[in-house]
């Protein structure tokens, strides 16, 4: 006679074994779903930090290249420095600051110099349910138009409550700056920019700060002339 020596799992261990299990799914579970909140919320970290990183370096390398104010027929190309509410031409809204810098990248589509007219603006946002203002870049290549200068916008970041410039004049700090005109008082570069961007939505937050010393300077803004000696 044989025996069946065949075993076989009981009922309380089949019960175990599905609660072990669900207690291991749920542990992965949990896992996963925080991984994937930490995942998102670094990509949102990081979506919002690369349009401020964006801006601060473009900010630095036009400030950095700016171009000396001069007069006579060269003024065409090295322009004026402006800081305030100015009147920037092909721009329609005021710019916070209008400056000639050699940041102009040379293709064969764009055979201009170097130099271009940067000015930097607040502009109501493309979205109108979105809060704060779009800071726009416009580039100026073409500084020799008889016309209308053509004017191209670039979107550095959206969500600006405010930006501000303040000129370093080696005493002091002044929100405006202006090189035009034969009366002027500043007649050359600052020796340091300063640019402050406070986003919206959040008033105690500290602003975007950026402090860019100028070494470009000018002996002098005067007209070089001819003399005849005897």
């Amino acid at each position: 006679m044989e025996t069946n020596n065949r075993h076989a799992f009981t009922l309380i261990e089949m019960i175990l074994a599905i609660g072990v299990a669900a207690i291991v799914l749920i542990a992965v579970n949990a896992v996963l779903f925080t991984a994937l909140r930490l995942h998102q919320a670094t990509v949102d970290m990081v979506d919002a930090a690369s349009p401020i990183d964006q801006t601060v370096t473009f900010l630095r390398r036009d400030l950095q290249c700016v171009m000396t104010p001069t007069n006579g027929t060269t003024k065409v190309l090295s322009g004026d420095f402006r800081v305030g509410n100015v009147t920037s031409l092909g721009v329609a809204q005021p710019v916070a600051i209008e400056m000639f810098t050699a940041t102009g990248a040379l293709s064969d589509s764009a055979p201009w110099a170097d130099i271009q007219r940067v000015t930097y603006e607040l502009k109501p946002p493309t979205d109108r349910s979105a809060t704060g203002q779009d800071l726009v870049r416009s580039v100026v290549r073409n500084l020799l138009s008889v016309t209308t200068p053509e004017v191209d916008d670039q979107l550095m970041m959206s969500g600006v409550a405010s930006i501000k410039f303040s000129c370093y004049d080696g005493a002091q700090w002044q929100d405006t700056w202006d090189t035009t005109g034969a009366t002027s008082v500043n007649t050359n570069l600052p020796l340091a920019v300063r640019v402050d961007i406070q986003m919206s939505g959040n008033n105690n937050a500290q602003p975007v700060e950026i402090l860019v010393p100028i070494d470009s300077q000018s002996r002098t803004n005067m007209v070089l002339t001819a003399t005849t000696g005897s």
